[in-house]
């Protein structure tokens, strides 16, 4: 019999019922240090106090109004992020992966406008950008697409990493490439500055636009506000989500006016996208993580937790192969399996997130203390030894 909960997830046999800061406390009492935050969403951590007030003082006020009139809340964090980005104009979804669908519509629609044949995506190996029909064409694995067809046109996959074969896929049918600034799902990669830059070129060079999905690199997560910056570069159109949010349901689609041009009046909409809570919290988080001192704290924070990680990394090279991410996003490449890492995680009250090419993602809150992240080394290593012995 089929269970009342739809199976579609392999769950770990833990229920928690409270929150604190990094820590998750299950049903029966067990403290977990959270290095997953939601899979890189609690950028605060858990019950922050400050998202908390901002929830409940909008929650006593103004619920939901749907997008038929204006909401001040929204005005207030889409003028925060156009001041603070490349952007021009925000539309807010409620996920990365309805910011994926507007940012696809919004491409092919700019070009329609203009009279142009451009309805080709370019995208990457080892990409993820949601589940839905164009998030699973964009990627194209046969895990996101096995048995989902047909799939929905016009989206080509490039070989990670070959510039020869990127250049040779951008024609001009393309109306877009899609790229994460750091692969998430697909092993904690960072995108060199100088491909980045080299696509921005390529880009500006045939007219296709350029689409950075931050939504798991973004908000601070790199050690700036969005990865891109520090590659110099900016892309025309960029999804958000996660972290904006800081646990409660956010997304956005942030574009230049050239590029959003064609969204005009009836294109697209969404009855919860932008609602007066969502955009509460998201106000909130951006009054902390975009200021430049936080930021600062972050990157201190991240080369402290990367030290301790190279240390661990030497200490265990039977289990643990190499460090790599940038900032707050970091990843362990194992060479024992990275199921086994995971479960050891689980038997000291650790929790991390498994990833392709046999990473483990360590996504903490962007305000771990020092503390705690010695003490999650300490949990990684205990975690590390339970591997060793088997």
């Amino acid at each position: 019999m089929i269970p009342s909960v739809l199976p579609t997830y392999s769950r770990a046999p833990m229920n928690f019922v409270k929150g604190e800061g990094i820590w998750l406390i299950e049903a029966d009492g067990r403290r977990f240090l959270d290095l997953g935050s939601g899979i890189a969403v609690n950028v605060l951590g858990h019950a922050n106090p400050e998202l908390t007030a901002a929830l409940t003082k909008q929650a006593e006020t103004l619920w939901h109004v749907s997008n038929l009139y204006n909401i001040s809340q929204q005005q207030e964090l889409a003028d925060r992020l156009t001041e603070a980005t490349f952007a021009d104009t925000v539309f807010f979804t409620n996920s990365g992966t309805e910011a994926m669908e507007l940012a696809v519509k919004m491409a092919r629609k700019y070009w329609y406008d203009k009279g142009e044949d451009r309805s080709e995506i370019v995208a990457f190996g080892g990409a993820f950008h949601g589940r839905s029909s164009a998030a699973i064409a964009a990627s194209g694995a046969e895990k996101m697409v096995k048995g989902f067809g047909p799939l929905l046109p016009g989206f080509t996959q490039v070989p990670f990493g070959d510039h020869d074969a990127t250049r040779a896929a951008i024609t001009g049918k393309t109306a877009a490439v899609i790229i994460e600034p750091v692969q998430g799902e697909g092993g904690i990669i960072p995108i060199p500055d100088q491909c980045l830059k080299g696509l921005r070129d390529l880009c500006d060079e045939t007219g296709a636009l350029l689409i950075f999905d931050e939504v798991q690199c973004g908000v601070g997560r790199t050690g700036r506000l969005f990865a891109h910056e520090w590659s110099g570069v900016t892309p025309d159109i960029m999804m958000v989500a996660k972290g904006i949010g800081g646990g409660f349901p956010l997304g956005a689609v942030l574009a230049t006016e050239n590029a959003a041009s064609g969204m005009t009046l009836g294109t697209h909409g969404s009855t919860y996208g932008g609602n007066p809570l969502a955009c509460a919290v998201g106000n909130a988080v951006m009054k902390i993580v975009a200021d430049d001192a936080f930021l600062a704290e972050v990157n201190r924070k991240a080369g402290a937790f990367r030290q301790r990680l190279e240390g661990l990394v030497a200490a265990h090279p039977d289990v643990f192969e190499a460090v790599r991410g940038q900032g707050l996003m970091l990843g362990l490449k194992c060479k024992a399996p990275n199921a086994e890492v995971v479960k050891a995680g689980y038997s000291n009250e650790l929790i991390v997130v498994p990833a392709a090419d046999n990473v483990v993602r360590l996504l903490p809150p962007l305000n771990i203390s020092d503390e705690e992240i010695a003490e999650a080394v300490r949990r990684l290593d205990a975690a590390a030894a339970a591997v060793e012995a088997g």
